[in-house]
């Protein structure tokens, strides 16, 4: 779909990192927007690529997790979810984090959507995939920064935590949101 106007990429003049990190990069860069205005210091959020599972068991039920999250200081119900490690594959990250986060694995899988976190500052994407007929195959293999209580949800149940906004990461809500509207 083209847009209604005719835009261009933002030049960028001069480019620099403030802060270097595995899961966070932050850049400063000059540019020029399309219009020859000069922004000299429009901050990037480098991240690491991103993925999410809706995984479903054979009884319908979506595995879903709650852990607290400190960003925010609460405990968030969530999809499983995790970076996409270097030389890694976006279905390899997804197949690997459901089975370390929650122990479940196999079915079937299909990518269901890719979404931007914040495309006006951050320059990641988040790969949704569907994993249907997942079942607890494995024990919980938590990193020192994790601890992830595993929860099996209906539909209604899920349904009624994002309509009351107890679901609130928006790369949750989104395809969730997009599954039910479709399924």
């Amino acid at each position: 779909m083209d847009g209604l106007y005719d835009l261009d990429k933002w030049r960028i003049v001069e480019s620099s990192y403030l802060f270097k990190h595995k899961y966070l990069t932050i850049r400063k860069d000059k540019v020029i927007t399309q219009n020859g205005v000069t922004i000299p210091d429009f901050f990037v959020i480098e991240n690491p690529d991103w993925i999410n599972v809706i995984a479903i068991t054979d009884e319908g039920l979506f595995v879903l997790e709650e852990q607290y999250r400190h960003g925010l200081g609460v405990v968030e119900f969530e999809l499983c979810a995790g970076m996409i490690e270097e030389g890694e594959s976006p279905i390899e990250a997804a197949k690997r984090e459901l089975r370390e986060e929650t122990g479940y694995a196999g079915g079937n899988w299909e990518l269901f959507m890719k979404s931007s976190p914040n495309p006006s500052s951050m320059n990641n994407i988040n790969y949704t995939f569907l994993a249907t007929g997942v079942k607890k195959q494995f024990n919980q293999q938590l990193d020192l920064r994790e601890n992830i209580n595993v929860i099996l949800m209906s539909k209604e149940e899920i349904i009624n935590l994002l309509n009351e906004d107890r679901i609130t990461e928006g790369i949750m809500q989104a395809p969730l949101w997009k599954y039910f509207a479709i399924t």
